[in-house]
């Protein structure tokens, strides 16, 4: 009886620290050593030792200034700029606006739009700067909050990688009609991901709580119909709102170093492969192009779902779980060499535009928000999402060239 008790009183305070246990020693230890020594062991003996420790710490540290810092300014603008739009009503008015095409095709309210603006005109992270104002916070409810990091990043960099993609020269390829099917696959991608990941979070908070609790005597309509304002002049509101915004991406950019340091190096030494000599020098950036060459065995099942032109076009996708960036810049070589043509371009958009590296943010954005258990659920929804949106971009093209 006492036993019974003591361990009923045990699960009680497990249960409400909401903490895991294990032996301290079980399986799992030795399954992650395996796995551990199984991949430096591999990287280390195609790079050397020394060049794959120096690559790790280069690569690192060059995200760290070329990244992190990138993605902290980007926040800190955003943050600043969403701060003003609350402020002045922009976002109360836009929530209102847009909720009858927001709430059927992503379940979420108009104010969402906000989101997917901003970051389709800088990059994932923007939308985080969003999530941090109250008055932006208070349209959502719990369950909706983790689903803007799939919104937000199957909308970043957009304006980057459709305006690189439409630069670029291919003679007698229709890039513009390319790209414009792109952005609608990715628009296609990112509803899909954001429904899937819907069915994890609903079952996590449920569908009624709003993130921002209700005051005593406050109904669901005051919160929705009424916004709170500082105190002062409209200049005085204005600074501080801007600077109160600026501070939330500070933070933001803070939270998101140990995600994108420890994942996009990693992805990054998968994907990329040695330098431009063939040797490896353990220089930043370098790589056991593992990834690709996994892409280029599964060519027979790729092939007929994005219409690749070429197997070695699998490796924009797959760069773009790290980096868009560094994914759109393979681009150009591809075309000078005759190895992609426009409905690669179109399928390169879309998923480029959807996944957006969301590898290296997945994990910052999702702890940033609070919701690091749902990592797992965002990522898995947003592979799905990625590669419905290169499917999606593939078909649409071949259908409209058969129209046109």
């Amino acid at each position: 009886m006492y036993v019974s008790i003591k361990y009923f009183i045990y699960e009680r305070v497990e249960m409400e620290t909401n903490r895991r246990f294990k032996k301290a020693v079980s399986l799992e230890s030795f399954i992650f050593l395996a796995v551990l020594a199984l991949l430096f062991g591999y990287m280390g003996s195609k790079m050397g030792g020394v060049n794959m420790m120096n690559t790790l710490m280069a690569t690192a540290y060059q995200l760290l200034l070329d990244t992190v810092f990138n993605i902290m300014a980007i926040a800190v603008i955003a943050g600043a700029l969403s701060g003003l739009l609350s402020e002045f009503g922009v976002i109360a008015m836009l929530n209102k606006v847009l909720s009858p095409l927001m709430k059927p095709l992503y379940n979420l309210p108009g104010a969402a739009a906000i989101g997917v603006m901003t970051t389709y005109l800088s990059d994932n992270p923007a939308i985080l700067g969003l999530a941090e104002d109250k008055n932006f916070r208070k349209y959502f409810k719990k369950f909706q909050l983790p689903a803007l990091t799939n919104l937000g990043t199957a909308f970043g960099m957009g304006l980057i990688v459709t305006s690189f993609m439409i630069g670029l020269h291919a003679p007698g390829e229709d890039i513009g009609i390319a790209v414009l099917i792109g952005n609608i696959g990715a628009i296609i991608g990112s509803i899909i991901s954001v429904r899937i990941m819907m069915i994890f979070t609903k079952k996590e908070y449920g569908t009624e709580e709003y993130c921002i609790p209700l005051k005593e005597g406050e109904s669901t309509d005051d919160l929705l119909n009424k916004r709170e304002i500082r105190n002062g002049g409209i200049g005085g509101r204005a600074i501080e709102a801007m600077l109160e915004g600026g501070k939330g991406g500070v933070e933001v950019g803070l939270a998101i170093i140990p995600g994108v340091l420890a994942i996009c190096t990693i992805v990054l030494m998968l994907t990329n492969g040695p330098a431009e000599s063939g040797a490896y020098t353990g220089a930043a950036y370098e790589g056991v192009a593992l990834l690709p060459w996994i892409g280029e065995k599964i060519d027979f099942i790729l092939k007929p779902l994005f219409g690749f032109s070429s197997a070695s076009a699998i490796a924009v996708p797959i760069t773009a779980l790290g980096a868009a960036g560094a994914a759109i810049g393979l681009v150009p070589n591809m075309l000078k060499e005759g190895i992609v043509h426009a409905n690669d371009i179109a399928v390169f958009t879309a998923m480029c535009m959807c996944w957006s590296g969301y590898l290296s943010t997945h994990v910052a954005m999702m702890s940033a928000l609070k919701s690091s258990k749902l990592t797992g659920k965002a990522i898995m929804s947003h592979t799905i999402g990625g590669l419905c949106a290169g499917i999606a971009a593939n078909f649409l093209f071949r259908i409209v060239s058969m129209i046109m």
